[in-house]
This record gives C-alpha cells, structure tokens and sequence, in this order.
C-alpha cells in the first residue's frame, strides 16, 4: 500500500507540475479568444449600423433637406421603403430627441432614452450604442446620424437593431472555442496520463525489485522489454542483482572452503600436538611429526595473510611501499625459496636466468614477492600433477613480462573470465580460500601492470605479470 502510495505521488506531481500549467494557459487562451471574438462580433455589428447611418445622413443631408414638407416626405418614403425593417429598426427624431417616425410603428413623442442621442444632438457626429433598452431590457445595438439644414441640427437619423441573434453567434462561437480547448485537455490529458503510466509501471517494478534484494533475494531479474532510457535502468539493475547473487553465493562458498581449510590444517596440528605430548616416539617419527605441524603453520599463516590482504583491500587500507627495485632479484629468490619444496612433492621448477636484466622498476619488493610466490604455489596446487613448472623472464619493449606455465590439466575455458574474481574457485578441488589470485591481480594493476591467465598450447596453465620498466629522464 505504501508503494502505490508513492507512485500515486509521481503520478500526481507529474499532473499538477506538467499538465496543470498547460491546461491552465489553454483555459486562458479560451478565454482571450471568446472576449475577443465577442469584441469583434459587436464591434463589425456597431460598424455595420454606422455604416448605415452614415450613408442615410449623407443622403437626407443633401438631397431632402430643403425644407420641413420635403423632409417629412421623404422621410415617411425612406421609412416606407427600408429594405431592411425585418431586423433593422429605422427611427427619426426630433431636435429633442423624441421619436417622429419609425419603421415598428412606435407613437410619435416616445423618448428612446438611450446616451447616444444626447452625444449626437451635442456633437453632431455619428454616436453608437451597445445596452439595454431603457423601456424593454432587451440587449440592443444603435447607430444615431444628425440631420441638419443650414448648419443647424434638425432631426436624427437612429438605426436600432437587437442583439439576441448576434449573442446566439457568439455564444455559439465562444462554445466552438471551450469544446475544443476541452478536447485539447483531454487529450493532454490522456497522453500525459500514458506517459507517466509508462514511467510509473517500470519504476514500480524496479522498486519492487529492488525492495526484494534488500531483503536478500538476491538474483532477481526483471523483465526487460523497454527500448529507452529504462532499458539500460533495468539492465543495470539486473546486472546488479546477478552480480550480487553471484558475490553472496561465492561469499557463502568461501566461507564453507575457509572454515574446511582452517579445520583441516587445525586438526592435523591439534593430531600431531597431542601425539607429540602422550607417545615415546622415536626419532624419525618425531621429525616427522613436527614437520606436519610447521607445514600446516605454514599453510594457515598464508591463509591467514591473504585474509588480512583482502580485508585490507575491501576497506581502503591496502598500500604500496614503492621505490625502484631489482624485478630480476626478487623472481630468483622466489624461484630458490620454492625449489626445495616442489621437489620434495617431485615437482620440477625451471628457470633460465642466463639473461641480465639490470633496468629497475618502481615497486613494493615485498608486494611483488609477494605475487610471485603466490603464483608459483598456485602453479604447483592446481598444475602440479604435470610434475613441471618453467618460469621465464624477458624484456618486451618497455615492460618486463614473468610467465609461469605449469604442464597440468589446465583452466575449463567458461571459468576463465572469473578465474581472478574474490572467492571463485571454479571445478578446482584444491585446497585454498579463493582470494590469492584476486590480491594479486589488486597489486599488479596498482603498479601499473597487468596479470593474464589462459591455457598454454600443449596443455596446462600460463600466468603472465606485465610490470612497467621505470622510465630514465
């Protein structure tokens, strides 16, 4: 409930934020438009009947007044014969404004009462009107003309028209503009409401997803069907979530490989203490015994040291000691420290050291020691049954490359690519915590250089340590 809650906000936000400003500029528009056609509607109505007035004015201005009998006559006449008395009322007035004559019929005295006349007889010019009638209340439109004879004001010209039907044009006009700025906004409306869905729907899954491996189902994969930005969102979050039940499941594996290496080692000394403490042995069994012990000291001190290195690694505290430092020297001790050990297993260690390499390299001695006698031992746990080990040095233009090659049953080609991942030890029954190789390929790349794995041609297991050579200036 929480979740939708919290979708139900994005989508919210997103309607008031984006949509709510578009629809509210759309509702103004609306309403600019309909003022303005209203406006425009009146005002071509007002010009029309000025027009008129206009034109009649004119026409009695020049033609009918050359005295009161010519005037009253063609008056009635015009009034008789105005083409347009259906929707146009044509009224003559007196200088005090009051009614003469009128196409409707109206009785002679009637007062209009309407602001126009009076700014006419004041002015003398052409005046409109937009209102009320004063004696009906109906909506009504009016042009006044003056009349004159001799420069004086005799009589006016008044056009009066209702506005029923021109509010019926705009009120139908202004209808057309809020049907279609409503249309408008629901479409707006439904295609942003598409939109966010499609937004709300993949984040929804994400969280949901995410929500179950914070809770530790880890491995979960959502179904990827998007082809935008959400494609490469839920393909990294599957990748993270393969990625974490992949380190959770090697975590889980390297604890139970751990706990069986320290046990083993453990018991073998525990064994041989006790042994040691309640038998008379002889002597041979006693350097026998005592040998067993120191060698699986042995073991669980480097177990214990790559332990440390990796916790080292995981929180920041791993550094390098680094100083020019003869790459040839340290290799040759490795290869003697270990010399004697492979043969007592009837391993043969090779190396030709024939070649001088006097260029140093900037390092950690001991880190780089440190590789190297991990590599060989893995070289001899994992390839010993080849019962060969041939180390070489040499020069490739500006690095110095170390390749260890046993003759064993080599690396199962789909292991290869996570062969230096922490914890993953692949199909490989021997004996270790999985980290070495992962502490070494850390130590390698802080010196600049690269550690490669693959299978040599013929068979078994080549490692090679690519170390930059110090550049001389």
């Amino acid at each position: 409930m929480k979740q939708r809650l919290k979708i139900r906000g994005l989508r919210k936000r997103w309607m008031m934020n984006s949509v709510g400003p578009v629809v509210l500029i759309l509702a103004l528009i609306a309403v600019f438009c309909s003022v303005g056609i209203g406006n425009l509607y009146y005002n071509s109505a007002l010009a029309s009947l000025k027009a008129k007035a206009s034109a009649g004015g004119d026409y009695f201005n020049t033609y009918s007044m050359k005295s009161y009998n010519e005037y009253y006559r063609n008056a009635s006449l015009y009034a008789a014969t105005f083409d347009d008395s259906d929707r146009i009322e044509l009224q003559f007035l007196n200088p005090y404004g009051r009614i003469e004559m009128s196409t409707r019929g109206l009785l002679a005295g009637t007062a209009p009462n309407t602001p126009e006349v009076e700014r006419t007889l004041q002015t003398g010019e052409i005046e409109v009107f937009r209102g009320r009638d004063p004696h009906t209340g109906e909506q009504i439109l009016t042009a006044c003309a003056p009349l004159q004879f001799n420069g004086t004001i005799v009589g006016l010209m008044r056009y009066v028209t209702s506005a029923r039907q021109l509010a019926r044009e705009v009120a139908l006009a202004v209808w057309a503009i809020v049907g279609a700025t409503a249309v408008i906004c629901v479409l707006l409306t439904l295609s942003s409401l598409l939109f966010i869905n499609s937004v709300v729907a993949p984040v929804a899954a994400v969280t949901e997803a995410a929500k179950k491996i914070s809770s530790g189902s880890y491995g979960v994969q959502i179904p990827n069907y998007y082809h935008d930005e959400m494609q490469e969102l839920v393909s990294n979050i599957n990748d993270m979530s393969l990625k974490i039940g992949q380190s959770e499941k090697m975590q889980t594996e390297f604890i139970s490989s751990v706990s069986h290496e320290l046990r083993t080692p453990l018991t073998a000394i525990n064994g041989w203490g006790e042994t040691l403490l309640e038998d008379e042995m002889d002597t041979e069994q006693l350097r026998r015994g005592v040998s067993i012990i120191v060698k699986e000291a042995r073991r669980l001190t480097n177990m214990v040291e790559e332990l440390l290195e990796f916790s080292k690694m995981q929180d920041g505290r791993f550094t390098l000691q680094v100083e020019s430092m003869d790459l040839q020297a340290e290799l040759e001790d490795a290869v003697y420290t270990y010399h004697q050990l492979f043969q007592q297993d009837g391993i043969t260690l090779e190396y030709d050291g024939e070649e001088l390499y006097t260029d140093p390299i900037i390092g950690d001695s001991e880190r780089i020691k440190q590789v190297l006698c991990n590599l060989l031992d893995n070289a001899a746990k994992h390839g010993g049954s080849g019962k060969r080990i041939v180390v070489s040095m040499q020069r490739v233009e500006d690095e110095y490359h170390i390749v260890i090659r046993d003759f064993g049953p080599g690396i199962p080609e789909a292991e290869l690519p996570f062969i230096k991942q922490k914890f993953y030890k692949g199909s490989s029954k021997a004996r270790g915590s999985g980290i070495g190789l992962a502490v070494c390929d850390e130590i390698v790349e802080r010196h600049g250089g690269t550690l490669t794995i693959a299978n040599a041609e013929g068979g078994g297991t080549q490692v090679t340590v690519a170390l930059p050579i110090e550049e001389h200036g």
